[in-house]
């Protein structure tokens, strides 16, 4: 392992305890506890089941992706890929996952490495737009400024939000910025300035593609259907807790425990998602032993299923010999 991968664990491990020891020391255990006993298993169910169809519409947008290079892709054959990277990212450091979708199904797939490489760049495009707009939301809804919780203000998130929708929809305005860095890194370091241009050229090729006529539109509307069916989960651990007042707080808690992901961490994110939905849960003045009880809740409820999904998968459907060391090995990922 490179001296530099090696620090990023050793910073995602030491945050990840920070932010638990945060959560430990500001929660009374008993409170915890009763919290938990009372929870309902009727709303966890449902909120299983919602995860299930959340994820349901994922596999469909990224097929659709994959779909503009080879059209008799199904669905079928994008759920076990899709479930089994899933299920690796919540184990694996370094989203070992993503480097196993591209790296190792694309042969399963019928389509090149750099193309399934550039659908993972637009995923993480359209899902935090849908995360900034339902931020936005939420926060227009409740009239609650997140901007100490987030750290930013609500024009820096506009922005963003404007950015990344920019890049979707008009990829030419940013072709020539992402043309002009790669340029750069070459000089600095010509093999990885050359790769990063490799790179860029397939994701803009891909982003040009799907912006034209309505393929952009079904990719968003898939995006709102698999946050929305998310944002759900998130409503049924809520509603699953008898001491939570506001219930309606889960559609704070979705986008900014979302958000807190991008801080460095362990597979799974333990700690920082935690941390930052209990927080968004206290603003609308829900107790903290009740606020934590509810983000271990529902990461308990995004973390277990893509693990049974994905493992059942790759139980069916197992991968060739070697496969996996040869997606760590090849991975362009950080």
């Amino acid at each position: 392992m490179s001296a530099r991968r090696l620090l990023t664990l050793a910073l995602g491990l030491a945050m990840a305890a920070g932010f638990v020891w945060l959560i430990a020391r500001e929660t009374d255990g008993a409170a915890l506890r009763a919290a938990f006993a009372e929870a309902r298993a009727g709303w966890i169910g449902l909120g299983v089941l919602c995860f299930l169809a959340g994820y349901s519409a994922r596999v469909a947008r990224w097929r659709a992706m994959l779909a503009l290079e080879n059209p008799a892709l199904t669905w079928g054959r994008c759920m076990g890929p899709f479930m089994i990277s899933m299920a690796v990212n919540n184990v694996l450091p370094f989203r070992a996952g993503d480097a196993l979708r591209a790296f190792a199904f694309s042969g399963r797939l019928g389509v090149g490495t750099g193309r399934v490489l550039a659908t993972l760049v637009v995923e993480r495009l359209l899902d935090l737009l849908t995360i900034l707009g339902i931020l936005g939301l939420a926060l227009w809804l409740t009239g609650l400024d997140a901007g100490g919780l987030l750290g930013v203000g609500a024009a820096a998130l506009v922005a963003a939000a404007l950015a990344v929708a920019l890049a979707l929809l008009l990829p030419g305005v940013f072709e020539p910025l992402a043309r002009g860095g790669a340029g750069l890194v070459a000089r600095l370091a010509p093999g990885p300035g050359a790769r990063l241009r490799e790179e860029s050229d397939r994701i803009f090729a891909l982003l040009r593609r799907l912006a034209r006529g309505a393929v952009m539109a079904r990719l968003m509307l898939w995006s709102a259907l698999a946050w929305g069916l998310e944002g759900c989960v998130f409503l049924c651990a809520a509603l699953a807790l008898p001491g939570m007042a506001a219930p309606e707080a889960a559609w704070l808690a979705l986008p900014v425990g979302t958000l807190a992901t991008l801080l460095p961490s362990t597979p799974g994110y333990v700690g920082t998602f935690d941390y930052f939905a209990a927080e968004a849960v206290q603003l609308f003045g829900e107790p903290q032993a009740v606020a934590a009880a509810f983000a271990i809740l529902t990461h308990t409820m995004l973390y277990f299923p893509p693990l049974a999904v994905g493992g059942i998968a790759l139980l069916l459907r197992p991968l060739p010999k070697g496969a996996a060391a040869r997606a760590a090995s090849q991975s362009p990922l950080p």
